[in-house]
């Protein structure tokens, strides 16, 4: 009786056969042109607010509801935790697992900091009557700043699926291209949010 074929490689290690088919160029080519498509997708939403930020309808004014120093923490939690990305990254290439691990864990609570200190300002507002629905200002506002606090929450998860990755397989190359990828994100949303603050916040107070 003919001896049964051994079973092929890719099915013992799906990281190692990538590491030889791919060094993980491709996949970055391809993240960068998906990040192309979210700076339309948040041009739009720019675009949007530019144009309803004076209809206010007789209601509350940015100048009225926003408090620089709040929205100065907010956005040290992120940027911060843009630096921390960074150094989780050295790490990784150094293949330090614990110290990448740790590093991705305090960026991932820098994260969840922003996340909550952004909806305890909706949740203000609304409480205040100045929901999205007071006016076309504030429909733009929750609009635009909910779209990037959905992809921080999203970039988070994403976060969480990738340490898991990490602690099972460690710091493989396909891991290192994933950890790459999410940091193209995440500094990403950190560079959305300078223009989030500077065209939102400071603008609207200073104006």
């Amino acid at each position: 009786m003919p001896s049964r074929p051994p079973t092929p490689p890719f099915f013992h290690d799906v990281d190692s056969h990538d590491e030889h088919q791919d060094d993980g160029s491709k996949t970055t080519l391809g993240f960068w042109i998906y990040l192309m498509s979210e700076c339309i997708c948040f041009a739009a939403v720019f675009a949007s607010f530019a144009v309803l930020r004076g209809q206010t309808a007789g209601g509350p004014d940015a100048k009225e509801l926003f408090s620089l120093p709040y929205v100065a923490g907010e956005t040290a939690c992120l940027l911060v935790s843009s630096f921390t990305y960074g150094m989780a990254m050295i790490a990784a290439e150094r293949q330090k697992q614990s110290a990448t691990l740790r590093w991705l864990g305090l960026t991932l609570a820098l994260g969840l900091g922003f996340m909550f200190m952004e909806l305890h300002e909706f949740a203000e507002l609304i409480a205040e009557g100045a929901g999205p629905s007071r006016s076309a200002f504030l429909s733009s506002f929750f609009t635009l700043v909910g779209t990037h606090g959905l992809h921080v929450l999203s970039g988070m998860v994403w976060m969480v699926v990738l340490m898991a990755h990490v602690l099972r397989r460690g710091l493989t190359q396909a891991n290192i291209v994933r950890l790459t990828c999410l940091s193209l994100f995440w500094h990403f949303l950190d560079i959305v949010w300078i223009g989030v603050f500077t065209i939102v916040y400071l603008s609207g107070v200073a104006a």
